[in-house]
């Protein structure tokens, strides 16, 4: 199967509830999502049909109450999102990304720390 559509902002927030949560029902996905924002159940319900359709939630239809899950993993489509976004607003330059990240927030020191660690590892340093 090819790789599915980049997920707009509301498939997004509905991923993170599957990735979170793991396979959920309709009710167990809107109840989440109600908790951040007024939403309709019958809304949830037609984003999850559009994005089986899209191929991006697979639906296990065996039981009474349908179950969704992610079709891909959330690392997976966070590479995909971070590389478009390289391609797009970075012309491919990972140190124009990086920078950028790091000066949009406040960067903890633990996050710092892990961040050293990966420039080492990709630099054939010590794991």
């Amino acid at each position: 199967m090819s790789v599915p559509p980049r997920p707009t902002d509301a498939e997004l927030a509905i991923l993170r509830v599957l990735w979170e949560r793991g396979p959920s029902t309709v009710r167990q996905v809107f109840e989440v999502l109600s908790a951040e924002r007024d939403l309709a159940y019958t809304t949830v319900l037609k984003m999850l049909q559009i994005m089986d359709e899209k191929g991006l939630v697979v639906r296990d239809g065996s039981e009474r109450t349908h179950v969704f899950r992610a079709r891909r993993s959330r690392g997976d489509t966070q590479r995909d999102l971070v590389g478009d976004l390289l391609d797009k607003a970075f012309g491919g330059s990972a140190k124009g990304l990086v920078l950028q990240a790091l000066a949009a927030r406040r960067t903890s020191p633990e996050d710092l720390a892990e961040i050293r660690r990966l420039i080492e590892q990709a630099e054939g340093g010590k794991p």
